[in-house]
């Protein structure tokens, strides 16, 4: 199963850091978050990989074509232009990097890597946020309850949109400024099968304001509950806390 990473948005919130690199960049612990999140996938299993681009996208474009050269010992001939490497901490992912445009919304880019996805069953999540989801676990789940879709719900403050779960995981309501602290909420880790992308309309269409309600409407979105770790990264002292837990030692999202 292929995992797609919506990696293209602005990060305007943490605009400290995305003057000059694009939000999934943005390092914790000397490395980019988008690398996290993709060994948090590949723990689970998950090597294969379609990375949305858009805003300044080439320098994750760069940073992968790069990746052998940033983790090896080497030795460089400069005489007779020879590279030789010694050792090399290359990890066992296949990535495809695609342009999905500076201003197409995040149903649009997931529309734009179709193609890719190749009409198979794929996990999706935002290149953002960080968690020590059991990704099989929530596979195991979507395979027994038949949805279409089935979306992580974490507990973080109440500052995100809430989702209303009923007894069976169903998904009946979504909710953009809840109340209380205690709501269940979009994690941003989902298990899709291929036909949700027939919600999408094109580039203007925004996988969580246009897609999931529409999805919601005709009963196809389960949940998932998590109540372990999941932390985001919109802010900059979001980003300090997530360096803060890994140069502790204490990252509960690293188990590899």
């Amino acid at each position: 199963m292929k995992a797609v990473i919506l990696a293209g948005g602005r990060g305007t919130r943490l605009c400290e850091e995305t003057q000059l690199k694009p939000k999934p960049m943005v390092e914790i612990g000397g490395k980019p978050i988008l690398w996290h999140i993709l060994k948090i996938y590949s723990k689970n299993g998950i090597n294969d990989f379609i990375i949305c681009c858009g805003y300044k996208g080439y320098l994750i474009k760069e940073y992968f074509r790069n990746y052998l050269l940033h983790n090896s010992d080497m030795t460089i001939n400069l005489k007779d232009n020879e590279l030789t490497i010694h050792s090399s901490q290359a990890e066992n992912w296949n990535i495809t990097l695609v342009d999905t445009g500076t201003e197409t919304l995040t149903g649009g880019r997931l529309l734009r890597v179709k193609d890719y996805i190749g009409g198979n069953r794929f996990a999706l999540s935002y290149g953002d946020g960080l968690t020590d989801l059991d990704i099989k676990a929530s596979l195991a789940f979507h395979n027994k309850n038949k949805k279409m879709i089935t979306v992580t719900a974490v507990r973080p403050q109440g500052r995100y949109g809430a989702l209303g779960i009923n007894s069976n995981s169903e998904v009946h309501s979504f909710y953009e400024k809840p109340e209380g602290k205690n709501s269940w909420i979009n994690g941003g880790f989902f298990i899709v099968e291929p036909e949700a992308l027939d919600y999408i309309k094109g580039d203007t269409c925004s996988w969580e304001e246009d897609c999931l309600p529409n999805i919601i409407d005709d009963g196809n979105l389960n949940a998932f509950k998590h109540d372990g770790f999941w932390h985001p990264m919109d802010t900059l002292r979001d980003k300090n806390n997530l360096e803060q837990l890994w140069n502790s030692k204490k990252a509960p999202w690293k188990s590899w």
